[in-house]
């Protein structure tokens, strides 16, 4: 089993140039049934997997974990499973008959425009790290990319004049995101303070001069939205779905935010329409004569 996996997550990065981090997430959740199924059979091939299995580990799992959580370890098992089939060591796949679970519908989410404004002005814009972390939040917001996409970002990604940026998402697919008035300055202040380097080196540096991590991003984003006593926890994908709500109610096209957020598919957008709805609906409340009691 183990060694099926590693052969899965070798196929998964140099075949399908799928990212490390979705690789290294894929391992994970296929580690942790190949320890189930040891420890169901003694000594259970890979071949010998079956749906009942499978089924026997979901029912295990719904002990400690979410439906969204639990529906992603089966979507990795049956993709294990794909794989093999493919190179024909099984004849059917036993993930496949194995139900999805139904997983909770929850909204986004999202900063109000008070409040992204006050996260936004946090830092201030003195030289050094508060110059660097008010251009982290500001690109976040204005370009709605993910921390990944930001963090493997270089200078020569820019077009300060032109007011974009290229972007690589997953799966190795590039586009292009419009970068904000406010954005474009706050960038061009901190790299002209970085003595305008070369095109090939990282847009955000951490504080010993390497490139910015995804766990750095998250504590300035913490860091930050303590500055303006948020009331919850806020994640750097939290300015992600901020960016998507405010261009939908703004009167953006669904399908030109999926561009802008390099969604492969359109059903991944539409959560943002819920928000949108649950808005007009407050509006409604307010201002309809019928509305109220």
């Amino acid at each position: 089993m183990n060694q099926a996996i590693e052969q899965f997550c070798q196929y998964m990065e140099t075949e399908r140039n799928v990212s490390l981090h979705t690789v290294a997430a894929y391992r994970s959740d296929l580690t942790q049934f190949a320890a189930f199924v040891a420890g169901s059979g003694g000594g259970v091939a890979v071949e010998e997997v079956n749906h009942l299995l499978i089924r026997r580990y979901l029912a295990q799992l719904h002990k400690d974990h979410t439906k969204s959580s639990i529906g992603r370890k089966l979507s990795a098992i049956r993709a294990l499973f794909r794989y093999l089939l493919r190179e024909g060591r099984l004849e059917k796949n036993p993930a496949e008959v194995v139900a999805t679970p139904k997983k909770e519908k929850r909204l986004p989410f999202h900063l109000n425009i008070d409040q992204v404004t006050a996260l936004m002005e946090a830092p201030g814009r003195t030289p050094g790290l508060p110059l660097r972390d008010r251009a982290v939040l500001e690109t976040l917001y204005s370009c709605g990319i993910r921390v990944s996409e930001l963090t493997a970002m270089n200078v020569g990604s820019l077009d300060l004049e032109g007011g974009l940026a290229r972007v690589l998402g997953k799966g190795g697919k590039e586009r292009i995101v419009p970068v904000g008035h406010f954005a474009s300055q706050v960038l061009a202040e901190y790299l002209d303070e970085r003595g305008n380097p070369g095109p090939g080196e990282a847009l955000i540096l951490n504080s010993r001069g390497g490139r910015l991590t995804r766990r750095s991003v998250a504590r300035i984003v913490d860091r930050h939205m303590l500055l303006i006593a948020a009331m919850r926890k806020v994640s750097p994908h939290t300015l992600r779905h901020t960016f998507a709500t405010h261009l939908l109610e703004g009167g953006a096209d669904l399908r030109a935010i999926q561009e802008l957020l390099g969604h492969a598919s359109l059903s991944t957008t539409q959560k943002y329409t819920h928000v949108s709805i649950d808005r007009l609906m407050e509006v409604y409340d307010k201002a309809h004569p019928k509305a109220r009691k």
